[in-house]
């Protein structure tokens, strides 16, 4: 069984109330993707983190970072905190990650009441890896190590960890509302997919090359997405009805700038949301190719 460390980072701006129910959602949109992909996980939960466990962590790292509200994850050893623990366990776990001639850099950080602070723990770790194997010749460079060692003592247990593989950030998917999208483009699946980032639930209309950028993109992100194919001709027209039978908030179009203006005189009061509408047709590409990155 491995444990992954989650971080998440614009929910900790929010009060108490609405921030324990944005974690809530979080922890839901987890589950939910392990469920879609037929895999089992466990939750739990401190100030600030979660944390994963579960059977194979290279499938559910992948499963973690499709996540919005996720804004890294790692594979975590865990182990009890008492500092000669801690220096045992960091001494065994950074053998096979410091190869000879190498440079390093301890990265502690401590939540809690504890006998030690976090820069003490930090220098302590560097000392004894450093003396632990001369032969090996290593070196500390706080700047630009080659190696990072990252201790988080969080309570009673520490976490201990080598790399950050990070995720889409923003809110969980359902905190702010529905709205419907069309995709019909890249511009329009990188729109779609920003509102999804603001955590709006989107109901996809596709057309023309826009059912394969959802079908095998997007869909990753939202497990039983809502996904309405569309004749090119036709698309407004279903993005119009489908807003109104969903009483969504508003619809996500792939606008240009100059678009704009007539774009808001067909579509009267509907709310219009444009997220891509600055962008180049280059920034546009180079987002979806972290998106699709993002999807594994």
């Amino acid at each position: 069984m491995s444990t992954l460390l989650v971080r998440y980072g614009e929910l900790a701006l929010k009060s108490p109330p609405v921030r324990r129910e944005f974690e809530r959602t979080l922890q839901r949109n987890i589950s939910a993707q392990f469920l879609a992909a037929g895999r089992t996980c466990r939750l739990r939960a401190d100030h600030g983190h979660l944390y994963v466990e579960s059977d194979d962590d290279t499938d559910a790292i992948r499963l973690v970072r499709r996540v919005f509200g996720v804004t890294s994850v790692s594979t975590v050893k865990e182990i009890p905190t008492t500092l000669e623990g801690i220096q045992s366990h960091v001494t065994a776990w950074a053998d096979p990650l410091l190869p000879p001639g190498s440079s390093f850099a301890v990265r502690a950080r401590r939540t809690g009441s504890h006998s030690f602070t976090s820069q003490e723990l930090a220098r302590d770790l560097g000392g004894r890896l450093m003396t632990q194997w001369p032969d090996r010749k290593l070196s500390v460079d706080l700047e630009t190590p080659q190696v990072e060692l990252f201790v988080e003592v969080r309570g009673p247990r520490t976490y201990l960890y080598s790399s950050r593989v990070r995720g889409p950030g923003g809110f969980p998917l359902g905190v702010a509302g529905k709205v419907v999208a069309l995709v019909d483009s890249p511009r329009g699946a990188v729109g779609a997919y920003l509102m999804m980032k603001r955590g709006c639930r989107v109901v996809f209309v596709t057309a023309g090359p826009g059912e394969d950028l959802v079908g095998a993109t997007l869909v990753h992100f939202v497990p039983k997405a809502r996904v309405i194919p569309s004749a090119p001709s036709d698309a407004p027209e279903t993005v119009r009805a489908l807003a109104g039978e969903t009483h969504a908030e508003g619809v996500v179009l792939p606008l240009h700038v100059e678009q704009f203006p007539a774009a808001r005189q067909v579509w009267g009061e509907t709310v219009l949301f444009s997220p891509t509408i600055a962008f180049t047709d280059e920034e546009v590409d180079l987002r979806w190719q972290e998106i699709v990155e993002l999807a594994g």
